[in-house]
């Protein structure tokens, strides 16, 4: 690989190694190689993209993990690097997602679900709980204090999800909260701390303007790729800090370089580079995850949950099924997803589900989520041609009260030779924890390089460059 800039990297093989092509992993690189900084990325899999791959089988675009985005103003670190990439040149590029979200009650899907208007329609909540809704999003309003660079900092404290929304009617908790926190996040209410939840909502705004990639959820970390030096099929087994050197070790070779970046998931990081400092070392080991199930299946016709409307995303309360948290029509999501007369579905299993069936084999978890799905799309089993299960055994981030007490130590410690990126690093698990994490990580990378001249302040946004 070419230097692009003037470093002085000694008898180092690299000025940064990056472990994990996720948008956080790809972020990080791609600002430091901005920089002129000398980047590699080793990423254990096949392809980049991490839980925002997107896997191309029988004429469909199947997202795996990830599904859809707000717009700029909640996500600023996605939106900049989408522009920096150029990738909304292109208007039809990132579309939005049109009516996209429900809630199954009552043999149905109930739309308007996160808007205003389902304010007025009931969106599968009586008139108590919508005034409710509307008492819990005023006191919110007034906390001031709800930053998802910063949960921690909120007087919401290490109150759980359960707790901050016991006190309003159960519809709420049961047929709204509950379905959001399981559905997207994949948590647990009475263990989950509301903190970076509430902060994650405040500032992601209604559903009305969530957007997708048009090719893929991989669109951002494949154009990342593009512009960078990556290997693939490369697992690294262990990252040690030296004098002057950190060694990344793998099977294929051990590589050296000034700095690292650790883009992998907490545990992962944490059993890579066991020598982390207290404050890291601490964080790490308390940053729980829940796991995440999927059967995506590829259907010869478009059928999606019974309802008025075509949705992208019905969320199924634990009341109506106790192992079914979502079903999403990805071809409403875009028609490209899948080809024209067809259908894409996934079934998406709630905590409970995948605690129960996420070591079965692929046959099992999909029988068993297709018979649990024909109440909500009846037939849908006669229509099946392809399925693809897809696990992820570190899914996201889960942020519980102890990890959120720590999480201050750890953003303040000291730049080091090896950094951490990932959504986790803020506790919220959307991609836009991951790729502002990367600039920070970036950030924090650059000043040690420097001797530890202009170290960030605690979870500062950097600009990413043009």
């Amino acid at each position: 690989m070419t230097d692009r800039g003037t470093t002085d990297r000694g008898t180092t093989d690299l000025d940064v190694a990056v472990v994990g092509a996720g948008p956080a992993g790809l972020a990080a690189a791609h600002a430091l190689a901005e920089a002129g900084r000398t980047v590699r990325v080793f990423e254990a899999a096949g392809a980049v993209g991490g839980r925002m791959r997107t896997v191309r089988e029988h004429g469909c675009l199947i997202d795996i993990g990830a599904e859809m985005f707000p717009e700029h103003p909640a996500y600023p670190a996605t939106w900049r690097l989408i522009s920096a990439l150029g990738l909304d040149a292109d208007p039809g590029a990132v579309p939005r997602v049109p009516d996209a979200l429900a809630v199954w009650r009552g043999g149905r899907a109930r739309p308007h679900v996160g808007r205003p208007l389902g304010l007025l329609t009931g969106a599968g909540l009586p008139l108590r709980a919508r005034l409710d809704l509307v008492r819990l999003q005023a006191r919110l309003a007034r906390l001031g204090d709800l930053d998802p660079q910063r949960p921690e900092h909120t007087s919401l404290g290490a109150a759980t999800i359960a707790e901050l929304v016991r006190p309003y009617h159960p519809d709420l908790r049961e047929y709204l909260v509950h379905p959001l926190v399981a559905g997207f996040f994949g948590w647990d209410p009475e263990r989950s701390a509301a903190a970076p939840f509430a902060a994650h909502l405040a500032s992601s705004g209604g559903s009305g303007g969530w957007r997708t990639y048009r090719d893929g959820m991989d669109a951002l970390a494949r154009a990342l790729a593009a512009r960078l030096d990556v290997v693939a099929d490369h697992p690294v087994t262990r990252v040690t800090g030296g004098p002057g050197a950190v060694r990344v070790e793998s099977p294929r070779g051990t590589v050296t370089a000034r700095a690292a970046v650790l883009a992998v998931p907490a545990p992962v990081a944490a059993r890579l580079h066991p020598d982390a400092p207290p404050a890291a070392r601490d964080y790490l080991l308390a940053c729980g995850y829940a796991p995440m199930l999927r059967v995506s299946l590829v259907l010869d016709r478009p059928l999606a949950p019974r309802g008025t409307r075509p949705r992208f995303a019905t969320l199924v309360p634990d009341a109506e099924d106790p192992l079914l948290g979502a079903v999403t029509a990805d071809h409403h999501k875009h028609p490209g997803r899948a080809p024209g007369g067809r259908g894409l579905l996934s079934l998406i299993t709630s905590p409970r589900g995948t605690a129960e069936l996420v070591g079965a084999p692929d046959d099992a978890v999909a029988n068993r989520l297709l018979a649990r799905a024909e109440r909500l799309v009846p037939g849908v089993s006669r229509h099946v041609e392809h399925v693809r299960v897809s696990r992820f055994r570190y899914g996201l981030p889960e942020a519980t009260p102890r990890a959120l007490g720590l999480r201050a130590a750890f953003a303040r410690r000291p730049v080091a030779a090896v950094e951490y990126a990932g959504d986790w690093t803020v506790l919220r698990p959307c991609s836009e924890g991951a790729v502002a994490s990367g600039g920070t990580a970036a950030a924090r990378v650059a000043a040690h390089l420097d001797g530890g001249r202009g170290a960030p302040a605690p979870d500062r946004l950097p600009e990413v460059s043009r």
